[in-house]
């Protein structure tokens, strides 16, 4: 299953830049995970300061 970023996102950033595989994006203004890219490894996870990176 693909992560997924809730509504706890404090729209840091720290996320995108750690996905090895681009799947996450800034889209008007918030952070989402293209789960078609994603390769469920928790990357995102362990640098989100609030928990919003969550598998689905």
């Amino acid at each position: 299953m693909a992560y997924v970023i809730t509504d706890d996102c404090i729209q840091c950033g720290a996320c995108e830049s750690e996905c090895p595989e681009g799947a996450i994006a800034e889209v008007s203004g918030l952070y989402v995970i293209d789960a078609s890219k994603c390769q469920d490894c928790g990357s995102c996870a362990d640098v989100c300061p609030t928990g919003a990176a969550q598998s689905a």
